[in-house]
């Protein structure tokens, strides 16, 4: 069938057209089907329907069509009904509960990352993955296919650090820590961080106000090697590519298949060629780990993957019902990652968890003996070394070397959560915290945020400031601090939890 071209300059990142629907029964085809377009060279893409967004004779070609098959306005082009990949007949295999050949794991996966699939078919092997997990094997697979059908960092040393958390905490800046204090010692480790989804600040978020964080695969192997260590966005390289894809389906889900999760953190290991690796798992309420038990099935399987894939992991159980540190939101956490650089001057929390990890990474990478990993992690800190490197980071990134953390501006607007009555604070809500700094304006708002003036088992007395919200604009102020008075996000001794009235007095 020969239609008229209306390019529609939408990105809806995949092969995508849409008929009006007097064409698609003409053509035969339904919604979700394929068409081939041919005109020079052939394309497959996925079809929408419509009845008046697009008139009879023509076709719609989204943006990445477009820009494919570079068409114009004025031009018409041959469309055909084509097959459905080979991939959607492997995804009903794992569907009807049947285990996957190495073959098929690479074609579904080559066709996740050339867009060759729909939303509802990427949903439906991902609901397939969550209720009946991969197999060792399986699971092996796809990452590898993961990793090797993106690009890849190469470098001359044998040994390449890496770090990465299971997330669930709020606060957890401590990648700003641990990357300056490992490569102050010699060791190479070119991290690749995540932005906030629902979190209030992902690493790469807080790395941005320092220096810029975009950058491809050859640029990150250049700057590591140059200064021994990098903070970037994983998201503006072509690493493992389909985990990108297949997360932007898990989040409306709200699941994270079990094989998914491993596939998708050691794929980026994988691909940016780290041989040690060291896997923060915070454990506790409110975290993606309920407990320990949990914590360490999860180890054991990142341990053996990690073995599979000839990297040497080591997992460490970490307390994750709490914030790491005083402080929720970008501005506020480079603020606070600064001072412990610049005059060791933090939260415990903060500073023993760095240490910690980053002992870790020091004892794998033989830079420190059996147990002596944290006692350099600290010296690094309070000599200066770790602040000199994270100073040639940022600089190397297109970064103001000389920032301080006087220098990093926080929002204008606060407001200050009174303690309501005399006691302790019992917990702390890591989700709700989440949720007002999110009403504040993080991660966006890159000023917005909060302070924690008191955490579990401190005492306070009535009047007292628990917390103060940051904001760069006033109505966010507004509504965050009313969430927060509504529903706190803490609970104290003695605090009343909540008010029911009788029938008779509503």
């Amino acid at each position: 069938m020969q239609l008229k071209v209306q390019p529609i300059d939408i990105k809806v990142g995949k092969y995508k057209v849409i008929l009006n629907t007097i064409d698609a029964k003409e053509l035969g085809v339904n919604e979700g089907d394929r068409v081939r377009i041919k005109n020079h060279e052939t394309l497959t893409a996925i079809v929408d329907f419509t009845e008046d967004m697009i008139s009879p004779g023509m076709i719609g070609l989204y943006h990445e069509v477009k820009e494919a098959m570079q068409r114009e306005w004025t031009e018409t082009i041959e469309v055909f009904p084509a097959e459905r990949p080979r991939s959607t007949y492997i995804i009903k295999k794992v569907m009807d509960g049947n285990k996957l050949t190495q073959e098929e794991v690479e074609i579904l996966v080559k066709d996740i990352v050339e867009e060759n699939l729909s939303e509802i078919e990427l949903a439906a092997f991902l609901t397939s993955t969550y209720i009946n997990d991969m197999t060792d094997d399986e699971t092996e697979w796809l990452t590898r296919s993961m990793i090797d059908t993106g690009d890849k960092l190469e470098f001359d040393s044998q040994i390449i650090m890496d770090k990465h958390s299971i997330g669930g905490v709020p606060g957890n800046k401590i990648s700003l820590l641990i990357v300056p204090i490992v490569a102050a010692n010699g060791l190479i480790i070119p991290k690749t961080s995540s932005r906030a989804i629902t979190g209030a600040g992902g690493t790469a978020d807080l790395m941005e106000i320092l220096a810029p964080v975009e950058f491809d695969a050859d640029e990150i192997k250049k700057m590591t090697e140059e200064v021994g260590g990098v903070l970037v966005w994983g998201g503006a390289t072509n690493i493992a590519p389909a985990d990108d894809k297949l997360i932007k389906v898990e989040y409306p889900l709200s699941i994270d298949p079990h094989c998914q999760m491993l596939a998708s953190i050691m794929a980026k290991k994988g691909a940016i060629g780290a041989t040690h690796v060291v896997m923060d798992i915070p454990t506790g309420p409110g975290t993606k780990i309920k407990n320990v038990q949990e914590g360490r099935k999860l180890a054991r399987d990142l341990i053996n993957l990690g073995d599979r894939l000839g990297m040497d992991v080591d997992c460490a159980l970490t307390y994750g019902a709490s914030p790491v540190g005083r402080t929720i939101g970008p501005a506020l956490e480079v603020i606070e990652a600064l001072k412990v650089l610049e005059n060791f001057d933090g939260p415990n929390s903060l500073i023993e968890k760095s240490a910690s990890l980053a002992g870790m990474l020091l004892e794998m990478g033989g830079v420190a003996m059996k147990n002596q990993g944290y006692d350099l992690a600290i010296e690094t800190l309070k000599n200066g070394k770790a602040l000199e490197k994270f100073k040639q980071i940022i600089e190397v990134q297109g970064g103001n070397p000389n920032v301080t953390h006087k220098d990093i501006s926080v929002g204008e607007f606060n407001k200050d959560i009174i303690a309501p009555t005399n006691g302790y604070i019992l917990e702390l809500d890591n989700k709700r915290l989440v949720q007002i700094a999110r009403l504040a304006g993080a991660p966006n708002d890159k000023g917005a945020g909060l302070v924690l003036h008191k955490k579990q088992g401190e005492p306070i007395k009535e009047g007292e400031k628990i917390l103060t919200i940051y904001a760069e604009k006033e109505a966010k102020m507004d509504t965050a601090f009313q969430s927060a008075n509504t529903r706190p996000p803490f609970i104290a001794e003695g605090m009343l939890l909540e008010r029911i009235q009788s029938f008779k007095e509503i």
